[in-house]
């Protein structure tokens, strides 16, 4: 059992008038968790106190900023076995894919930590007699409110960004993973000084009070709309908003691929950490001409995957993180079926403790149908047959989303139309996950809105200022 503390202000333990919640196994159902929940005044003060250290934190040299940075990525390194074992069993991800959740983030901390020193403003040409520059500056206050899905790497993501560029950070992680939060945060906390990073937990109420403040900027990623009731509340104190919400990726397949690598890329996308992706396949569009034979070969990878808790090894497929969002991804299949649609494989609750759900695929959907259109966020692949990449394309296009794409496809002229007719912020070609290091996307829409990662993020938190210098009097200095 994990007993989570807060931190505010420096002090490990504070506040938790709001009450306890308690974060369940979601193989088993045995309580893992136990967490307090932070009150609105307690919320008040944690910020209260980040603002009291902001300044000293900005001035703090750049290098010195890095150091601690990197000090920070060798303490997460130093815990990421523990860290990798609270993510599975607070919200079910198979260890092996958690591990890998914590290298992605002490790699990305690293990279901020040296994209930090390289960062500056830029000097601009005026009079003889003037010295023109752009100079970045520290936001102020971030209050940053990460997700249950990819814990640590999110939040790296985020921390690090922010706290490089001399902003100081309120994290408010998923009231479904405060024990990696709280693992997180000890790492942080014992490579930066006192007050720098706050660590509050709770649920959406926290969250909701935390943005209702008088904070500089505020970072979410997590559900649609959360990110549009933190807009709203952001309107009203001025803080900026970056938002990486919810998506519904589509995945074209063309005519002339061979259909049995298309249902292995098919399989990785909408399978993988049990469809619990933000970047996930949510609907895929397959051309008439090899739409049999890709059903027939996604319905053999869905049987062949390992069910089983995260903790065991060997496996491929864990559960939901709880039976709420279970039964969440079984309605939308339950009514895709009452709507005409078949189920090929999965598609029923399993008898027994715990919120898995096997992976589903269900062939004749149509692109009205809400489990196409909406989020579903399980291991489910609805299949909708087109009669032409057009057609694959315009239905890829229409959503209410604008995340991320993929088209598996080898014609060159159908790669260039996707990339730039799909309205989304990231597009990907013959392959579901991938990417060079350092990319970075805006999502579109209902997906959110600024960057959230690469080095553009270190942008995000800042913030320019334009300064002319000029001699009295029209002289030199």
């Amino acid at each position: 059992m994990y007993t989570v503390a807060q931190l505010i202000g420096g002090v490990w333990g504070a506040g938790g008038d709001g009450g306890e919640l308690v974060v369940h196994d979601p193989a088993d159902g045995t309580p893992v968790t136990r967490a307090p929940v932070a009150s609105a005044d307690e919320v008040a003060k944690a910020v209260e106190a980040a603002r009291g250290v902001a300044a000293e934190w900005a001035a703090t040299a750049p290098a010195e900023r890095a150091a601690a940075l990197h000090r920070a990525a060798d303490a997460v390194e130093a815990a990421a076995e523990e860290l990798a074992g609270a993510t599975t069993a607070e919200m079910g991800k198979p260890l092996d894919d958690a591990r890998g959740g914590v290298a992605a983030g002490i790699g990305t901390l690293r990279q901020y930590a040296e994209l930090a020193l390289v960062r500056g403003g830029r000097t601009l040409h005026g009079g003889h007699a003037a010295l023109d520059f752009m100079a970045p500056e520290p936001r102020g206050v971030v209050a940053a409110i990460t997700p249950w899905n990819d814990p640590v790497a999110v939040s790296c993501g985020l921390l690090g960004a922010a706290l490089v560029t001399g902003n100081v950070v309120l994290h408010k992680p998923s009231e479904r993973s405060p024990a990696t939060g709280w693992l997180l945060a000890r790492a942080f906390d014992s490579a930066l000084p006192a007050g720098v990073l706050s660590l509050l937990t709770g649920g959406g109420e926290v969250g909701a009070a935390l943005a209702g403040q008088e904070v500089d900027v505020v970072a979410h990623v997590g559900s649609t709309a959360t990110g549009r009731s933190i807009a709203v509340a952001a309107a009203r104190t001025g803080a900026k908003v970056l938002l990486e919400n919810g998506g519904s990726d589509p995945l074209v397949v063309d005519a002339d691929v061979d259909p049995v690598w298309a249902a292995g890329q098919a399989a990785l996308g909408c399978f993988a950490n049990a469809g619990q992706i933000c970047v996930a396949v949510e609907r895929i569009y397959v051309h008439r001409d090899v739409a049999e034979d890709f059903v027939d070969a996604l319905v053999t990878r869905a049987g062949a995957l390992t069910v089983g808790a995260g903790r065991d090894p060997g496996t491929q497929l864990g559960p939901l993180v709880d039976r709420r969002h279970r039964d969440h991804v079984h309605g939308q299949v339950t009514a895709a079926v009452a709507q005409g649609a078949r189920i090929r494989a999965g598609g029923a609750l399993p008898d027994g403790p715990g919120a898995f759900y096997p992976a589903t695929v269900v062939e004749g959907c149509r692109h009205e149908m809400a489990l196409v259109r909406e989020e579903t966020f399980g291991p489910v692949a609805p299949v909708v047959v087109v009669d032409s990449f057009t057609e694959g394309l315009r239905c890829a296009a229409d959503s209410p989303y604008g995340l991320a794409a993929t088209v598996l496809t080898g014609s060159m002229s159908h790669a260039q139309r996707a990339w730039r007719e799909l309205p989304v912020g990231t597009v990907k070609v013959n392959s579901v996950f991938g990417g060079a290091p350092g990319g970075a996307a805006q999502p579109r829409r209902g997906s959110g809105q600024g960057f959230g990662y690469g080095p553009e993020l270190l942008d995000e938190f800042s913030a320019v200022k334009a300064v002319h210098l000029e001699a009295p009097g029209g002289g030199h200095w």
